[in-house]
């Protein structure tokens, strides 16, 4: 459909609010749900950790309930606008009353039950708790540019849409920069709720500037409506930003740099894409069509690099890509828009092409694929599917045949470049190869099917052959939690195990040498202290918890006697620590442990009380900060679990936070005693596969504290006291933020 701008009416007169004041009026109360609807999604999110658990697809999931209510709500405004407009006004207010029946904003008082997937119950739990309020708040902004739409004087409503993403971006940057760091979750919810009454005030006055003539006439279309072809391709259009939403995300937190906060740039950069590619200005978004293809090729040739070696810099390409990729479909969107008659079925063809796209990358890809191969696909379904236009015009016509020799030459180039299967092809040679190919996908931009073919071929060039042989080889292991990658290296002789960027476990395998506890569980960091001391803290019979399986590598320091029980929230984990081809701690060392599946602190919740020794809580996910695990609320759980002399041991070494003033503050207000331990690898100890770690002791007997340092030996002095920061509150599950633990930008490297 070509663009098509509705041919208006004179007005009449007769709006019950003064129409100088229409358009600040319409334009506050979508910047306004805008705001709220995207305020609300990590505030909600925030609130579901203690009970959904930590997982970071459980954020995605919550962002494929977000996405489903936005459809719901923008078929309901549809639905709606077909109604008489006083009527609609009726129906909405009404609405929103029903809707405040689940005010203030929180969550059903359910629990996770016991054998469910947190991707199975997490969308239910989510709907019954804020799902009226979403739908409710999220049906204003396509149905208030409708009502602006009904006096024909006013213009084209399609400008207010920019507004509303303008409203949805500083929501959505707000909460963790305004709202998480200086309110509690409580305070937080009353504030929304403030808002929430504003909103249906600003509704109401909307209401009221709906022209007389208006108020009891039915809507009449007065332009074609759009073919089916057309819905298709603005479905399309929508879909595939959504998904590179959500595909660049994993991408960035598997296979680049697991930063925290990270999820809020590209949802963020999704939502300025609309407020360029639906301005009144159109010079910026045409210049972003222009370039696309472009960094297309500048920027998706690394969708299958890891980014190891320069993470930030991978990551800003990455990042510009999905924006400059976003804001050309969007951009093509606008151009497609049809008369503000059937404004209502655009945004709800948008709002269902933005489901599709979260269905694919939150619940179809971690079904499917054992990598994020969504990300590289969804770069090639938008190198289809942008505007271009000829940079080389001779391209276009030279002969057929010649042009796809070209494509064939650039995908024995792209072998050739990645799995280097001569020995004269270097590093060097590589890199030019793949100039080459960008070289040919030059040529052919205009020629979308061509170019996007040659895009493909210049993604597998930079580690797209060898990332599919992994998966030929089994080598990979993706679930819902994450992905894994089981390699070996030469130097030392080790298997490894990786999430992401992250290191998770390694098993020496250097001839003749006895199995040993390796990476952040040496003999002389703080757990292994701990664990090799439990015979002379609590006797024989020990009974031991760990809170994250990883290789298994703590079962070293498993003793005939002893009782070990072992809480991993990921099947998959258990069924790579399990198999002895993969690594043998545990199979080795601790055969008889009993694996409770789940999140770590709903299990122990479960527990009978006072029923352990020793619990070591190790549950990072690739960098992720699993914050319900290190609250108060959390430690009180922990200290249920222990015998009153027990001993709780957490590591936090992390590459973005420091994590110590967490757990002070816990130590100064809730009478814990507590040493923490910073071990580094000494000279001597290197090729033992060895990693610095920080590992936090706790006991409610101080006694006990004082026993492990003693026990300690030569190493008592890598233990001293925490260091608590001024003014920094500690966590729990009603105040919790990352912000003031921040670490310097320059350790942001990969740990491998």
């Amino acid at each position: 459909m070509t663009e098509h701008v509705q041919q208006r009416e004179p007005g009449r007169a007769g709006g019950r609010v003064d129409e100088r004041y229409a358009r600040p009026i319409f334009l506050a109360t979508i910047l306004t749900g805008s705001f709220m609807l995207f305020l609300m999604q990590p505030m909600v999110a925030r609130m579901a950790l203690p009970r959904l658990g930590g997982a970071p697809a459980v954020w995605n999931s919550a962002m494929l309930v977000y996405q489903a209510l936005l459809l719901g709500g923008y078929a309901y405004a549809h639905f709606l606008a077909r109604l008489r407009p006083r009527l609609q006004a009726g129906i909405h207010i009404a609405s929103f009353a029903v809707a405040a029946l689940w005010l203030p904003i929180g969550l059903t008082g359910a629990v996770l039950p016991e054998h469910v997937s947190p991707a199975i119950w997490a969308p239910w739990f989510l709907l019954s708790s804020i799902g009226p309020l979403f739908f409710v708040v999220s049906a204003q902004a396509p149905l208030m540019q409708r009502w602006y739409a009904l006096e024909t004087q006013r213009g084209e409503p399609y400008a207010l849409y920019a507004a509303s993403n303008l409203g949805s971006f500083a929501g959505l940057l707000s909460y963790p920069l305004l709202f998480e760091p200086r309110l509690t979750l409580h305070q937080q919810s009353l504030v929304w709720t403030a808002g929430y009454a504003l909103l249906v005030l600003l509704v109401g006055v909307c209401a009221l500037t709906i022209p007389a003539s208006a108020v009891e006439e039915i809507p009449q279309e007065r332009s074609p409506p759009p073919t089916r072809a057309c819905v298709l391709q603005w479905v399309l259009l929508a879909a595939v930003p959504s998904g590179l939403m959500l595909s660049t995300t994993t991408h960035l937190t598997t296979d680049i740099v697991a930063i925290p906060l990270i999820w809020v740039v590209p949802l963020g950069l999704y939502l300025l894409s609309f407020v360029l590619a639906f301005a009144v200005r159109r010079g910026p978004a045409g210049t972003f069509i222009n370039i696309a293809p472009l960094v297309l090729l500048i920027a998706g040739g690394f969708a299958f690099s890891s980014g190891s070696t320069l993470p930030l810099f991978t990551a800003t390409l990455g990042l510009f890509l999905l924006f400059t990729i976003a804001v050309a479909l969007h951009t093509e969107l606008y151009r497609l828009r049809p008369a503000s008659d059937h404004l209502t079925a655009f945004y709800l063809a948008m709002a269902a092409g933005g489901v599709l796209g979260g269905l694919f990358c939150a619940l179809v890809a971690p079904m499917v694929f054992d990598w994020a191969y969504e990300h590289p696909l969804l770069i090639f379904a938008g190198a289809l599917l942008i505007p271009q236009s000829a940079m080389i015009p001779w391209g276009a016509r030279l002969p057929a045949w010649s042009r796809w020799l070209l494509l064939a030459l650039a995908i024995l180039l792209s072998f050739a470049a990645d799995i280097r299967p001569f020995g004269w092809v270097d590093k060097f040679d590589a890199l030019g190869m793949s100039i080459a190919i960008s070289l040919i996908g030059i040529l052919f931009i205009g020629q979308r099917v061509l170019f996007a073919l040659t895009l493909a071929a210049l993604m597998m060039s930079y580690g797209g052959w060898t990332t599919l042989n992994q998966s030929r080889e089994g080598a990979r292991t993706r679930s819902y939690f994450g992905i894994y990658t089981v390699s070996e290296r030469n130097f030392p002789p080790s298997r490894i195990l990786t999430h992401g960027t992250t290191l998770h476990g390694v098993e020496n395998l250097t001839p003749g040498e006895e199995l040993e506890p390796t990476s952040y569980y040496a003999r002389r960091s703080g757990v292994g202290h701990a664990l090799a001391s439990a015979p002379v803290l609590f006797g024989p019979a020990a009974r031991i918890g760990i809170v994250g399986l990883g290789t298994g590598t703590l079962a070293c320091y498993a003793l005939p006697g002893q009782s070990w029980k072992i809480f991993e929230i990921d099947p998959a984990i258990v069924r790579i620590a399990s198999n002895p081809a993969n690594f043998k701690f545990l199979t080795s060392c601790a055969p008889d442990a009993r694996i409770v599946i789940g999140d770590a602190r709903v299990s122990l919740s479960r527990q009978p009380p006072g029923k352990l020794d020793l619990l070591a809580v190790d549950a990072f996910s690739s960098d992720a900060v699993p914050m319900h695990l290190l609250t108060r609320e959390a430690l009180a759980v922990y200290a249920r679990a222990l015998q009153p002399d027990g001993l709780l041991l957490v590591h936090i070494s992390n590459r973005y936070l420091d994590l110590e003033p967490v757990l002070a503050s816990a130590v100064q207000r809730d009478g814990w005693s507590a040493m923490i331990s910073t071990y580094s690898p000494e000279v001597g100890e290197f090729g033992h596969n060895l990693t610095t770690s920080i590992w936090v002791a706790m006991a409610r007997n101080p006694r006990q504290i004082e026993a492990l340092k003693s026990a300690s030996g030569a190493d008592a002095y890598l233990w001293r006291p925490l260091v608590p920061r001024r003014g920094f509150p500690g966590w729990t599950d009603d105040y919790a933020s990352i912000l003031p633990l921040l670490e310097d930008w320059r350790n942001w490297v990969p740990m491998r």
